[in-house]
Order: C-alpha cells, then structure tokens, then sequence
C-alpha cells in the first residue's frame, strides 16, 4: 500500500468496519510505523482490499483485513492472507497472530484454512459493543 492509496482503503474500511480507523490512522502507519506492512489486493483496476500486519522482531501481528462488500466471495481475501503470510515467512516471522469477533465465522473459517488456531479469548476487545475476540494463532 502506498500513500496514494489510503482514500479507497478508507472506503473498504468505513464499509467494513463499525469503528473504522481514520485516514490519519492508515497514514501514520504507512509514514512512520516502522513494524507496518500494509498490502492492497486489486481486481479489475479497483483496489478491493487490503491488510495490514505489524512484524515485531520475529512475530507477526494481523492489524486489519478487508475485502470491499462488492468483491466478496471472489477468493481475495483468501489470495490477499495467503500474500501477507508469504511476506511474514519472508521476513523471518515464526509466528503470526490475530483478533476476530467471535461472530465472524466466515473470517475464522478463512484463518483456520491457513492453519491459525484459538489461542485465548479478549473480553470485551471491540469498543463498539463490548463483543469478546478470539485471539488465533499459527506457527509458520
């Protein structure tokens, strides 16, 4: 993901997401995270996706994915998780982690092809409406 690119993965995010980062948020990370990978997945010229990943000396931490609502059940959320897990591997992770709402069962069942496993439970993790997230993870 590049600069230029943070307008339309604003929108995936608003679409997305009940309490979406801001354009600020995507842009800080780009411009001074130094631990940030962010990644865009196109289909048809139109940036219909992207994810983002912290890599912390040898772990890997999935900040956010998201596929556009019309680009669903095409396969790139799939095609985009298993790009940034190649990049992890690439960088020397030995471990990635994530949080997904425990009533995301398409996303879990998405992590699970890859391996990720529950590792714990986040009581009240999302701050829009207190729902606990399972914590998964996978030894890559």
């Amino acid at each position: 993901m590049q600069l230029a690119d943070v307008p339309a993965v604003y929108t995936i995010e608003t679409a997305s997401f009940a309490t979406p980062w801001t354009i600020d948020i995507f842009e800080r990370e780009i411009t001074e995270n130094t631990f940030a990978n962010y990644f865009v997945i196109e289909s048809d010229g139109v940036i219909a996706g992207y994810c983002g990943m912290w890599l912390v000396i040898d772990e890997a931490q999935i900040t956010n994915i998201a596929i556009l609502p019309n680009f669903r059940g095409q396969k790139l959320g799939e095609k985009l998780f298993a790009h940034v897990m190649e990049q992890a591997i690439m960088a020397g992770a030995y471990r990635l982690s994530l949080e997904v709402r425990v009533t995301n069962v398409p996303a879990q069942h998405l992590y699970r092809k890859f391996g990720l496993v529950p590792g714990g439970i986040r009581k009240n993790y999302y701050t829009d409406n207190q729902e606990d997230a399972i914590v998964m993870w996978v030894n890559l």
